[in-house]
């Protein structure tokens, strides 16, 4: 039998360099290829002018404030009647109103604003995107339109800003509409709703970095389908404006900066406070607010009154608008009047 050198055998080459460049290369290949599907995500802002154009039109009106605030509002009805003024709610814009313009329109003085932060108003100097500078806006509305009082109506994050205003100045309200409104506590054993996936990716951190970076229209129509019963009412136009005015400038930044505002949960002790006539419209299939706020703003506000919608979500405007209008019509006339003579401005 031969003997078996050592010389014989190659040896091998150590394989520690090629796992080295493995552990350097895939991080790396992970690296690009997020950095790749980051810009092919990417949306811009929409352009300032060609949105003014395309959502506001030629006659698209803007009040100026002291903060340097440039507030898109509409004034639309008829111009003697009792002025009714609507605000939205998060990522809406007054746009979500148009329904009820159409329906009360003859009886009443129809006035709708972009709250700072929100569709053709964009971002405000001051960056005040809670309580206090959505009032201001609505104030600077007002003010340019020589409006002393007014029943003031609001939807989700659009009817906090309604009661707060209520609180803050109650002279100045002559009723109040709270249509799926934000705000009150939740009911005991109750838990929240998971909302809509928009909302819910503004709860981390990174989401909140992405979300005024990377704005899919998918997203945005998951988000519409997500906040309403009625599916029929979304359409292509509908998912597009809300799309490209989330992307009108500086509003992505708002909502972002929103949704970590502390809105003073503790000031929805004092709401029993309002004492002008109120009226509590909800949708049963509310997915964003339990309906059973309805029932909580009623036990706290009193002498107000309740309307609950079957087979309707977060937008009765825009997924009920002849039972919404009929519903504030109806409630208007018992209260002040039908419709109620304009009071005499007071100065």
């Amino acid at each position: 039998m031969d003997r078996i050198d050592e010389d014989d055998f190659e040896p091998v080459p150590p394989r520690r360099p090629l796992l080295r460049r493995k552990r350097i290369l895939v991080p790396l290949a992970i690296i690009l290829a997020l950095a790749v599907a980051f810009f092919l995500l990417l949306t811009p802002d929409t352009d300032r002018a060609a949105m003014i154009a395309k959502y506001g039109g030629a006659d698209a009106a803007f009040a100026a404030g002291p903060a340097g605030q440039r507030i898109h509002y509409r004034d639309q009805g008829k111009r003697d009647g009792p002025a009714i003024v609507l605000l939205h709610g998060s990522n809406a814009s007054l746009h979500t109103w148009e329904p009820l313009v159409q329906r009360l329109g003859a009886d009443y003085r129809i006035v709708t604003l972009d709250l700072p932060g929100h569709g053709l108003t964009g971002a405000t100097p001051d960056r005040d995107y809670g309580a206090d500078g959505m009032i201001a806006a609505v104030d600077v509305v007002a003010a340019k339109l020589g409006l002393d009082h007014f029943v003031l109506g609001g939807n989700s994050m659009g009817g906090w800003v309604a009661w707060r205003y209520a609180l803050a100045e109650p002279h100045r309200i002559d009723a109040l509409l709270l249509i799926d409104a934000a705000g009150m506590p939740l009911r005991r054993g109750e838990k929240r709703p998971e909302s809509n996936v928009g909302f819910r990716l503004l709860e981390y951190p990174l989401g909140r970095w992405l979300a005024t970076r990377i704005t899919p229209r998918m997203l945005v129509e998951q988000s519409l389908r997500g906040s309403v019963a009625r599916q029929a009412i979304v359409d292509e136009p509908m998912i597009d404006r809300y799309w490209e005015l989330l992307r009108f400038p500086g509003n992505r930044e708002a909502t972002v900066l929103r949704s970590h505002l502390d809105r003073n949960p503790a000031i929805a002790a004092r709401i029993g406070e309002i004492k002008a006539p109120t009226l509590i419209l909800f949708g049963k299939e509310d997915a964003l607010i339990n309906a059973s706020a309805a029932t909580t703003f009623h036990e706290r506000i009193a002498g107000s009154e309740v309307v609950l919608l079957d087979g309707i979500g977060h937008l009765p405007m825009e997924e009920a608008p002849d039972a919404t209008a009929a519903a504030i019509a109806d409630f208007l006339t018992r209260r002040l009047g039908s419709p109620p003579v304009p009071r005499p401005e007071t100065r």
